[in-house]
Formats: structure tokens, sequence, C-alpha cells
């Protein structure tokens, strides 16, 4: 019988965040590098190498990190659950900082793979109002899915993931980044899912308002009637 997320210390939880979020974004840059060069001339098919890649690799992850973590993966994921009171302000700070770094760390390992500079800048152009507000609505929605199911279907929470985030690559003109971290990491990747440093704060900035305005609302909507919940913090 899998254990309870609680019956984990902290520094495994922290450890499974860390592989967790260093395995997505090496799958997130790696698989746009390799798709990026089978098909340098198709950017429908790298994206579409790009979209399928992320989406298997989150459904695996959350099956394996998911008992242990809860497998956020992800600091607007980490901020709605903190905001729904189910994760201490100490252990908030440790997941978010520990996505962030674990996130450059899988930027490294995909240029090492395919040998490009452990490093280097983005130069991709990623910004304007419509891009903030694809991030706003696709952040909303992957928290939306998260909340929808741990209400009604938990043990689809994987393949819900992942399905939704590989249709937002499509329906959303910022490709759907969703995730300050990936953000952040792929601001440091000059290749086919890059963003430029200077564009990545005002998709952080996005990110963190649709998860804000998620939680807001799912808090309301699935609220039972007539009574009001008491959350306690379960992640210490």
């Amino acid at each position: 019988m899998a254990k309870k997320m609680n019956d984990f210390s902290p520094s495994r939880k922290l450890t499974a965040e860390f592989i967790g979020t260093a395995f997505l974004l090496a799958t997130v840059i790696g698989s746009g590098i390799m798709a990026e060069t089978l098909s340098p001339n198709n950017s429908g098919v790298a994206l579409l190498a790009n979209m399928t890649a992320t989406g298997a690799i989150l459904m695996v992850l959350i099956l394996i990190f998911g008992p242990i973590s809860g497998a956020h993966l992800n600091p607007a994921v980490t901020l709605g659950f903190f905001l729904r009171r189910e994760i201490s302000p100490s252990m908030t700070a440790a997941y978010i900082s520990v996505q962030i770094i674990a996130g450059l760390v899988g930027a490294v390992i995909a240029h090492l793979m395919f040998g490009l500079p452990v490093i280097e800048a983005s130069t991709q152009i990623r910004t304007g109002p419509s891009q903030w507000f694809a991030e706003i609505v696709a952040t909303f929605g992957l928290l939306s899915t998260i909340y929808g199911c741990i209400r009604f279907r938990v043990k689809a929470i994987p393949y819900a993931v992942g399905l939704y985030i590989s249709a937002a690559y499509w329906f959303t003109s910022s490709t759907s980044f969703a995730n300050p971290a990936v953000t952040i990491a792929r601001s440091f990747t000059d290749t086919f899912s890059g963003i430029r440093p200077e564009d990545a704060p005002s998709f952080v900035c996005s990110q963190l308002i649709g998860a804000v305005l998620a939680t807001i609302v799912f808090y309301w909507l699935l609220k039972p009637v007539g009574i009001t919940p008491r959350p306690e913090i379960t992640t210490k």
C-alpha cells in the first residue's frame, strides 16, 4: 500500500520535488532541442513533439512523486496550496526554492545531453498583452484541473494534468508555460523552448495571477453548501 504524503519527511518531499522538476525541465527543453533538430523547418511538428513529451512526462512524474510530495513541480501550484492552507509557509518557501533550482539543473542536463553550452540566455521573444493573458488562462486552467480532480477524481490527476497541458500547448498563444520554475529555466536556453530573460518576469506575474484567481474561484465553486470548511496545514 502506498504511503500517505504526510508519512514522508520534509527532506524526502523536497528531494522528490527536486528530481521531478529537474526531469520535467530536462524533458521540456530536451524534447524541444530534439524536435528542432529533426524538424528544423517545421515549427508545427516541433511543437507537436514538444507537447507530446511534456504531457507524457507530467503523467509519469505525478504518478511517481505525487504520493511523496504531492508532485507540485510548479511554484504556482505550491502557491495555490499555500492559499488553501494545505502547506506551511516554511515548506512553501522550501518547495518553491527547490523547484526553481531544480528547473535550472534540468536545463543544464538537457544542454549537456545535446552538447550545447551549459547555460545560454534565450533570444526567443515571447511578450505582449495577448501572451500575458494566455499565461493567466493557462495557469488558471491548470489549477482548476488540479482542484476539480482533488474534489471528484483524485486518481485521475496525473492524466488530467498531462492532457490539460498537452491541450494548452495548442489553444494558448504562449504555448502554456503555466509554471514560474519552467519559465525561469527556459530563459537560460537559446533553443526552441526558450524565452528571453527580459520577457520571463511578465510571464511569471501572469502565472501567479492565474493561480490566485483559480484558487479563489474554486474555493467558492467547490465549497460544500451550508458547511464552513476549516482547512488544516498538512505539509510540515
